[in-house]
């Protein structure tokens, strides 16, 4: 009996001794924070292979890595009207306050803490803006400020907000329909002092040119005499002369009459 009493202490010490040394070793993975709970001390452990005391430590890991929380939102707007907006937040938990966070918050922090956080930051700032804030360009202001209001807010336990995002948004139909008017009605505004703007040029460039062939038309006209209308006459005669073929020249008596040529085929001036 006590060769088996011994044998069987010594078996129950192997097995105990076996499960301190698989309870002493823990892994925490790439973007990962381990928690170790001791008699009530909290400890954080980095990446990699970690020792703890056995049974009596407990382990929890917590992701530091790039998180998302999407919501639907029921929000009111500046003219108190309701409007549906789906929101997500990016973030993630600062590995030097994560310990803390576990401490204050425990590991259910998206629930207790994050949550409720953005959907009042959410609520409250919508609240200070028109309901067509949401759906022109003072989205992204909109968005700027939710992430800096909550930012302030969970900055303090260890939540590092890298972005909020405002992606979808349903107005009233009344509302939606009133915005799209409003729009195209811009639009075509715009459109319209395109077109006034283009005819101006044409009109600007129309009266250039005229002005070019008007100047034109001065500066022939003033180069022109009679003067030198009967000597390019002359020029013409004496070329026409200079042709062996038979003709007849009459110079008239007038000082503006030009040459007239009478040939065999018929008769032409100069």
């Amino acid at each position: 009996m006590g060769s088996i009493s011994t044998t069987v202490c010594l078996s129950t010490f192997v097995i105990i001794a076996l499960s301190a040394i698989v309870q002493i070793g823990f892994n925490v993975g790439p973007g990962e924070v381990g928690i170790v709970v001791t008699f009530g001390h909290i400890q954080a452990f980095d990446s990699g292979f970690n020792t703890k005391w056995p049974f009596f430590s407990d382990v929890t890991k917590l992701s530091t890595k790039t998180q998302i929380l999407e919501q639907k939102h029921i929000v009111p707007t500046n003219e108190g009207l309701s409007v549906n907006l789906d929101t997500a937040l990016l973030f993630r938990i600062d590995h030097e306050k994560a310990a803390e966070l576990y401490s204050t918050v425990g590991n259910r922090y998206i629930n207790t803490l994050i949550g409720p956080v953005t959907s009042s930051s959410i609520l409250g700032l919508t609240s200070k803006f028109d309901a067509k804030d949401l759906y022109t360009s003072s989205r992204s202001t909109i968005q700027k400020q939710l992430k800096e209001n909550i930012t302030s807010k969970l900055g303090p336990w260890g939540i590092i907000v890298e972005d909020v995002l405002l992606k979808d948004i349903t107005l009233p139909k009344l509302l939606s329909a009133s915005i799209e008017l409003k729009a195209q009605a811009e639009q075509d505004s715009k459109r319209m002092e395109f077109v006034l703007d283009k005819e101006r040029q044409e009109a600007k460039r129309k009266a250039i040119e005229a002005k070019g062939v008007a100047d034109f038309q001065r500066i022939v006209s003033e180069g022109i005499s009679s003067q030198l209308l009967q000597w390019k006459g002359i020029e013409v005669t004496e070329q026409i002369a200079a042709n062996g073929n038979p003709k007849v020249v009459v110079i008239g008596n007038s000082p503006g009459d030009l040459p007239v040529l009478f040939s065999a085929d018929g008769v032409g001036s100069v």
